[in-house]
């Protein structure tokens, strides 16, 4: 209703609601190719998911190449997806193929496996 106004709430609050009841969950499965093993890849994708608040987790994988699963708002999961595209200044990304996955349900944090 035109005009109407939530209790306790300034109106500028109010007109930010939608935003933030609208972001959209998303999870994926990101196999990461090149010079990624012996660079770091893991600890600073760790730091990079956490400072977007994403859960989830990354390992280095027999082939030389990292495997990571990563869940959060989209805009957030798709920077770190920019990231894992060059990843730290010793690695030399040559491809991020991205599997999209259901979210999960009780995850914390974002973790480095072995």
């Amino acid at each position: 209703m035109a005009g109407s106004r939530v209790v306790g709430q300034s109106p500028r609050a109010q007109r930010s609601l939608p935003c933030d009841i609208l972001l959209t969950m998303r999870r994926v499965r990101a196999i990461v190719t090149g010079r990624v093993q012996g660079v770091a890849f893991r600890a600073f994708t760790v730091d990079e998911a956490r400072d977007h608040g994403l859960t989830g987790w990354v390992r280095n994988l027999a082939d030389g190449s990292v495997e990571l699963e990563a869940q959060g708002d989209d805009a957030h999961v798709a920077a770190l997806l920019a990231w894992c595209a060059h990843g730290p200044p010793a690695a030399r990304v040559s491809g991020v193929a991205v599997e999209e996955l259901a979210a999960a349900d009780g995850e914390q944090g974002f973790v480095q496996r072995r």
